[in-house]
């Protein structure tokens, strides 16, 4: 199979789809041809000598990638000038974030292509290994690019996170409690914060509870509390996550108008269109934004910004689902894996991820009889 790397285009986003180690494996694995774009990956330290050494031709440009390849291998979802590169029966593998995205269904749709979403790959239990990774990452930088967002010089209150003696810690609110809201608040004990996470599972409040108790509070997460826990807060970090579908407004503008004046809101979920009423998305080069006083960071590719770190952590996770496609093909790969199944969102013009349909009102169609299992 012929596969292809394409520099990333997106505003400051210097990830790349695979490292030089990684087409070395996808070259020991099979009778593969990798196309790597020029210098799709020298901001972060990996050379085209690097990837010819592992093995990979170096393209100049990405319509030619495009145009070759069988297999694009991406970080982030396409930009609308890479809508017209696609072409039938061609496989996309890359962070896809359809249900807010109009646009970029509509072109998947026409292109004919099998598009599949490392965000909606799922494992045996239960979890979404190839989103992991960055959920990490961007839950972690969540409480750094808050704390940066405090500071009086970027609008906000003026507020040390950790406090210092004699002077209380800031209070920092965690909607939801999965990968992102734990390594949030992880982070924000660690800084000294005044941390409480609330989520829906009584479960994941018990886990959290027994791992991080006495430093973390724990919340169910009725509507009162995450009002009387917003309304009260100096940071909050939105990590809402419904698989595949579009974020819920968890945070009303109401809520946000009750909030100090220079508080910041980190909205975590803006690659799914963003769990507060007031947030839109922004990006590395215009992060921040001021609404009803409050401070909003709402960057859609936060990892970008520590794009080493998230480059190596997110090709851990998806190489071997690219070996596998690659040596078998899309259709008897994900035949063979109902976890890898999971992750085709597109097949040939047809909606195959439910979340996706309903969120845009379009037809659905199962990817096994897509497929024609």
């Amino acid at each position: 199979m012929r596969i292809g790397v394409p520099k990333e285009i997106k505003s400051y986003e210097h990830r790349v789809g695979l490292t030089p180690a990684s087409v070395r494996e996808i070259k020991r694995a099979g009778d593969h041809q990798v196309l790597v774009q020029k210098d799709a990956a020298t901001n972060i330290g990996f050379s085209d000598d690097a990837y010819r050494a592992a093995g990979a031709v170096i393209i100049d440009s990405a319509e030619e990638i495009f145009a070759r390849a069988d297999m694009i291998v991406k970080v982030k979802e396409l930009q609308e000038k890479e809508f017209s590169l696609l072409r039938e029966g061609q496989i996309l593998f890359t962070y896809l974030h359809l249900a807010p995205d109009a646009a970029q269904t509509q072109a998947l749709i026409k292109s004919g292509c099998i598009a599949v979403a490392y965000e909606t790959v799922t494992d045996d239990r239960g979890g979404l290994p190839l989103l992991a990774p960055m959920s990490e990452v961007a839950g972690r930088m969540s409480i750094q690019a808050g704390a940066h967002c405090l500071e009086r010089e970027q609008g906000g209150r003026g507020v040390l996170l950790g406090g210092v003696s004699g002077v209380p810690a800031a209070k920092v609110v965690v909607i939801g409690g999965g990968v992102v809201g734990t390594n949030a608040a992880r982070m924000g004990i660690g800084l000294g914060a005044d941390v409480t996470v609330l989520d829906k599972s009584a479960r994941r409040l018990q886990f959290l509870e027994e791992t991080y108790w006495p430093q973390l509070k724990t919340l169910f997460a009725t509507a009162d509390a995450i009002e009387e826990s917003v309304a009260s807060a100096d940071l909050v970090i939105g990590a809402v996550l419904v698989p595949g579908a579009r974020a819920p407004h968890v945070i009303t503008r109401q809520m946000v108008h009750e909030m100090a004046n220079g508080a910041v809101l980190v909205d975590v979920s803006i690659d799914q269109g963003g769990c507060s009423e007031t947030s839109r998305p922004t990006t590395h080069a215009n992060p921040t934004y001021l609404d009803e006083g409050v401070v909003h960071y709402c960057v859609t590719n936060m990892p970008g910004a520590v794009a080493r770190t998230s480059t190596f952590a997110l090709n851990n996770v998806t190489l071997p689902f690219a070996i596998s496609i690659a040596n078998k093909g899309i259709s008897r790969a994900a035949l063979d894996d109902r976890y890898l199944m999971a992750g085709i969102n597109v097949f040939r013009g047809k909606i195959t991820y439910k979340a996706v349909a309903d969120a845009q009102g379009l037809a659905f169609t199962r990817a096994e009889n897509a497929l024609g299992a």
